[in-house]
């Protein structure tokens, strides 16, 4: 499968200063074209959404276009895709929403796997709510969480269940068709954390049973922001705090005060540009962004096959980063050497590999790493061979070193 991964790099100027980023799961590079759009939505008139003047009619045409990328990207409906200042601020906003609905004796599932933002949301919401909060483990010596995990802590009083599609901190990807299948048949809502799977694949909420899908286009090569995928009927039976002013329509209702159109101008040139990834020129939009993403994931696999096999050759290193099915994102830690120590003398090298628990804070407790974490590895579409070679000499050299 063809990727110009050469043309791909030039497009983006911050790779001009000669860093290897291996920090994409906590935010990825921008390209050139995506800038250009945030440039563009603010040098041409712009006001509050009309159909009126030239301003009106670019904010107009910037949110509309916008959720046609979104939902083009996600699989899912125009009509349910919700904007806000991020997946954090999504998810707490829906919890409260949601909880609303919660009574004493009321339960919520939440996962040991998960990034904070898909738990603590849940957790105090349920608390407020008098509901009852059951814990999903995950394997720590697989990586791996399952459709069983979730089934054990599954009741007829369950009310909803939020899993990850894809672990920040190891990768894990739970299979979350089944587990979708398994709440369903209790009884329940799943809200799908999905800010780091939607980076490294194909995503389709409707095929996946997510009620709620949840991402960051900064995470996929454009700007900070919050996206929510719903259908747009469950959406119609939700009654969030509102302006009294504001329209009621969906998913308007969800989306508080007036929209950041010139970022919402940049996610859409990111999906566009994503699009453009694509080996396969001709086809819809949905159609291309589908055959991108699977030149994206054969490129990061290769890339952290690679990875992977250097760092079994050496002793020090333990790889978290075990579940069968994983994006290109590895954790690991070293024997006598800190984490901390290993970012930094990697950071004086220009290799940026940053050490945390990075918000996954459950699943650094459960691996036996505590509030410390690891090292975490993350290949995105830009990461190239040189930038894998710099990243393996550099943890040699900070390995062979004497303290």
């Amino acid at each position: 499968m063809t990727y110009d991964l050469a043309s791909l790099r030039a497009q983006i100027p911050a790779l001009a200063a000669g860093t290897a980023h291996f920090d994409g799961p906590g935010g990825t590079q921008t390209p050139r074209p995506v800038i250009e759009a945030v440039s563009d939505a603010l040098t041409r008139p712009l006001s509050i959404r009309g159909d009126g003047l030239p301003g009106e009619r670019h904010a107009e045409d910037i949110v509309v276009g916008t959720r046609r990328a979104l939902a083009d990207l996600l699989g899912a409906d125009p009509r349910g895709i919700v904007f806000g200042r991020s997946a954090t601020q999504l998810t707490y906003d829906f919890s409260r929403t949601l909880a609303a609905q919660w009574a004493p004796g009321d339960e919520v599932v939440v996962t040991r796997l998960d990034h904070d933002a898909n738990i603590r949301p849940w957790v105090q919401a349920a608390e407020r709510a008098g509901a009852t909060v059951r814990w999903a483990d995950f394997d720590p010596a697989t990586g791996e969480l399952t459709a069983d995990h979730v089934r054990a802590v599954l009741s007829e009083r369950t009310r909803l269940v939020a899993v990850t599609a894809a672990s920040n901190l190891i990768g894990t990807r739970p299979a979350v068709a089944e587990i979708a299948r398994s709440v369903h048949e209790a009884g329940a809502l799943f809200y799908v954390d999905g800010v780091h799977a939607t980076a490294h694949g194909t995503v389709d909420v409707e095929r996946l049973g997510a009620d709620f899908w949840v991402c960051s286009p900064y995470k996929f090569l454009g700007p900070h922001l919050g996206v929510l995928a719903a259908r747009p009927e469950l959406l119609e039976s939700l009654r969030p705090d509102k302006l009294l002013p504001s329209t009621d329509a969906v998913p308007e209702r969800f989306e508080l005060g007036t929209l950041p159109y010139e970022v919402l101008a940049g996610a859409r040139a990111a999906v566009h540009f994503l699009a453009d990834l694509s080996p396969e020129p001709s086809g819809s939009l949905r159609e291309r962004l589908v055959a991108a993403f699977a030149a994206i994931e054969e490129h990061e696999d290769l890339l952290r096959h690679r990875v992977e096999k250097a760092l079994a050759e050496f002793e020090e290193v333990t790889l978290y980063s075990r579940a069968a099915e994983r994006t290109p994102t590895l954790l690991v830690t070293f024997e006598g050497h800190s984490t901390v120590d290993a970012y930094r003398f990697l950071a004086q090298r220009g290799v940026h590999a940053p050490s945390g628990s990075f918000y996954a804070l459950e699943a650094s407790r459960r691996l036996g790493l505590g509030d410390t974490g690891g090292l975490r590895i993350g290949l995105a579409p830009y990461t190239d061979a040189g930038d894998v070679d710099r990243l393996l000499e550099g943890l040699s050299a900070f390995l062979r070193r004497t303290v």
